[in-house]
């Protein structure tokens, strides 16, 4: 069978059940420079931006995606003239939509110049990212990590290979370069995620030669604004089958395919340096104030999916809807949402959170899906702060014990101490400080030993947090409970 391009998507089309992108592809013009385009991106903010461009028959709001790890990425879309699909599942239905918004896909090890001159061409007027929590470089202070020798080495003026580092001297040749303003939207799951961006730019800038520093950051403070956002849109891991399935849909195979629910939601802060596309006359909500909508789905979505990765991965389930449908984990996913997490909440205007938790349990319950409970599981160590222990320390506050929150980090200590499941599957610990978390339960034995070794983890619990006697004892507790089922764990 061919592969996906251009030429031959326009000869395939039309086809039932799949939509191609609008007058062929509205991209040509570079506008937005996106860092990190992997799955969630294409099937996420470049669907939203193709849908802009359509809206307005715009074609300056092309993106060009740099992919940093590897190349792999550049390798799967260029010899596709950046076409993809992605294939949207629910319950009873399977549709496959072809994207044409990416022109551009670049790798900083084999392009650093070509990088260098888009983030100076005044015609790309909006930066995005999603690198995932880790790719921040954070220290356990939350400041940029300094002792981190990817960090260092952007410092010293290597080609840079860390998120932040790459944002800053792109910044750097841009303010050399053109001096026109640019917004850097951030759209990774960090509470006050843009705050966060433009603090560890600052920190990077601070870091620098004192001249050279201050220059960069004079030159951000008056050209660049980081406005926070919130994504959402469940993009699960792209299997075999699913390739199988959107080949047999188009007759062609896609290399970048992407798996995706039919739900997306986009809010972001309304603080633009320079233009933007017509996102808003497509369904994303430009507001004043994103934090009500971000922790909502932080606390609600996100940590009720780790929740449920954690306790499912534990007792042998693939996938989240498996997880869902065990009554048991479905009533503590339930009762997290409504007896732990609302209560702790301020609302976004308008929206009926007890209505949100429903349909979020509704979204995770999907068969269609497939999304891994072990994909979820990944970096726990950068998502529990965001996604759980909020609401600990919040629900604690108020004089309550969140039972079922404390639930899903107890389940996250023993996915980490017992590495099996309780059918005896190895559970793989892929974290970025997995061989402390290693170290730190290393001659632990029994669940109070290892609630305490964990505990000191500072780059996960705070101290206050650590220090609490009735999260201590719950913790204990609840991890005891779980060990229980898990064979040859000595928990």
């Amino acid at each position: 069978m061919n592969r996906l391009d251009a030429a031959r998507l326009a000869a395939a089309l039309p086809r039932p059940g799949v939509t191609g992108p609008p007058d062929g592809g509205l991209g040509g013009r570079v506008g937005v420079l996106h860092l990190g385009i992997g799955a969630f991106h294409r099937g996420h903010q470049a669907v939203f931006t193709e849908d802009a461009a359509a809206a307005t028959g715009d074609d300056g709001w092309g993106i060009c995606g740099v992919t940093q790890r590897s190349a792999t990425v550049a390798d799967q879309l260029l010899p596709q003239d950046c076409r993809y699909g992605v294939l949207e599942r629910e319950p009873g239905s399977t549709s496959l939509r072809v994207v044409g918004q990416v022109a551009d896909v670049l790798f900083p090890a084999r392009d650093a110049d070509r990088l260098a001159a888009r983030f100076a061409d005044p015609d790309v007027r909006v930066v995005t990212l999603t690198v995932t929590e880790k790719g921040y470089r954070r220290g356990g202070d939350g400041r940029l990590d300094r002792t981190a020798a990817t960090v260092q080495a952007d410092l010293a003026g290597g080609a840079p290979r860390t998120a932040v580092g790459l944002l800053a001297r792109g910044l750097q040749h841009r303010a050399a370069a053109s001096d026109a303003p640019v917004t850097v939207l951030t759209c990774d799951n960090l509470t006050g995620n843009g705050r966060v961006l433009a603090g560890l730019v600052g920190d990077f800038c601070a870091a620098l030669p004192a001249g050279e520093g201050d220059r960069l950051a004079d030159w951000i403070a008056r050209r660049v604004t980081f406005p926070s956002s919130m994504v959402d849109r469940i993009v699960p891991a792209t299997t075999d089958a699913d390739r199988a399935d959107a080949a047999a849909l188009l007759g062609l195979t896609d290399e970048g395919l992407v798996v995706a629910e039919p739900f997306r939601q986009w809010v972001i802060e309304d603080t633009f340096a320079a233009a933007r596309p017509a996102w808003d006359r497509v369904g994303v909500e430009l507001v004043d104030d994103v934090a009500p909508h971000e922790q909502l789905k932080l606390r609600v979505l996100n940590g009720t999916h780790s929740t449920l990765a954690y306790l499912g991965a534990l007792a042998g389930y693939a996938t989240i809807a498996e997880a869902v449908r065990d009554p048991e984990l479905a009533a503590t996913a339930e009762a997290l949402i409504t007896e732990d997490v609302l209560p702790t909440l301020t609302p976004p205007a308008g929206v009926d959170v007890a209505a949100y938790g429903r349909t979020v349990l509704a979204r995770f319950a999907d068969p269609a899906l497939r999304h891994r409970t072990t994909q979820i599981a990944m970096d726990g160590s950068q998502k529990l702060p965001l996604r759980l222990l909020g609401t600990v320390r919040d629900a604690r506050a108020a004089g309550r014990t969140p039972r079922h929150a404390i639930r899903g980090v107890a389940a996250w200590m023993a996915y980490v101490t017992a590495g099996r499941s309780r059918d005896g599957a190895p559970l793989p610990l892929d974290d970025p400080i997995a061989d402390r978390l290693r170290a730190a339960v290393a001659g632990a034995r029994g669940a109070a030993a290892v609630v305490t070794a964990l505990l000191a983890v500072r780059e996960v619990f705070p101290e206050d947090l650590a220090a609490d006697p009735v999260v201590t004892a719950c913790l204990t507790e609840e991890l005891a409970r779980l060990g229980s089922t898990l064979p040859g764990a000595d928990l």
